[in-house]
């Protein structure tokens, strides 16, 4: 099996199921596990996010969706040679990674699509036991899926019956956006409530006053695409009445992928230290608020 994945989720997915040599093409955005970055990337973003500011990307990304152009440019010669005989791609969020929509023009006649599109951890499961069946993996899926819902369930545990704590998600910074999908569901079962995003629906856009007026205890800074130390540099101005810290988004918070269940296991440590072990994943303390 020859498999194209344009979807970082799903390459970490088919690794995880031990297939990696299976994979012939990957996106621009693929990195995790780290021996993809060696493979033909088959896409490339428009919008080079590394040299402009939270707020010029939302602005170039907005402009792109509003003249209803892609983010994303696919090299059809490069996958038609390729010859994948499965093409992993998304319809979620055109912002994320390409869709479906960007391979009109790019799919090989014959090559067949699985469009992944999950809006709870629930579903992520379901995508990694999908692709496990398709590829001839299911005991090692069924065993990923186990692995996910044993760290969610531990979490959700041993936060059962604490006081719940007030907590905002920015998955994005200027203008902050609130957590999407899967992002409220997790703050749920790590003891918190999540003071504005909604269970299994997309994220929007609001602003820091609106934050500030519901109150949350905690500020997680989770934009989407970047690491922690990233994070933090462009939240570095942010002045919340509360505490705020910032968290690998991409590996733990953006992606429907099994490492989801980490951040679970990290948003439950920062919420309830007490109750949750510290998984030991980055996270850079901003604010603290003293007295």
């Amino acid at each position: 099996m020859r498999i194209c994945s344009l979807l970082p989720s799903a390459t970490e997915i088919v690794a995880d199921l031990g297939l990696i040599d299976s994979l012939v093409g990957v996106s621009e955005e693929c990195a995790w596990p780290p021996e993809v970055k060696s493979k033909p990337r088959v896409t490339a973003a428009r919008v080079d996010s590394a040299n402009l500011s939270s707020a010029e990307i939302d602005s170039v990304v907005r402009g792109s969706i509003a003249d209803g152009n892609s983010l994303y440019t696919v090299d059809a010669d490069l996958v038609d040679e390729l010859k994948p005989d499965l093409l992993i791609t998304q319809d979620l969020c055109t912002v994320c990674a390409v869709s479906s929509g960007d391979l009109a023009s790019a799919c090989p006649i014959g090559v067949e699509i699985i469009s992944l599109d999950p809006g709870t951890l629930g579903e992520v499961a379901d995508t990694v036991t999908l692709l496990g069946d398709r590829l001839g993996a299911p005991d090692e899926a069924r065993r990923i899926v186990e692995e996910m819902r044993r760290k969610i369930d531990s979490v959700r545990t041993a936060t059962e019956g604490l006081p719940r704590k007030r907590v905002f998600v920015a998955e994005w910074i200027d203008p902050p956006f609130c957590g999407g999908h899967w992002v409220p569901e997790m703050v749920e079962i790590a003891g918190g409530t999540d003071v504005m995003g909604e269970h299994a629906k997309p994220s929007f856009s609001t602003t820091w006053d609106e934050v500030i007026a519901r109150d949350p205890e905690v500020v997680v800074v989770a934009p989407c695409g970047f690491l922690a130390d990233e994070a933090a540099r462009r939240a570095s101005h942010l002045r919340l009445p509360c505490r705020v810290v910032a968290v690998d988004a991409d590996s733990y918070f953006s992606r429907p992928a099994p490492r989801l269940a980490d951040g679970v296991m990290q948003l439950g440590h920062l919420l309830h230290p007490d109750a949750v072990p510290d998984p030991g994943l980055a996270a850079i303390e901003l604010h603290v608020p003293t007295g």
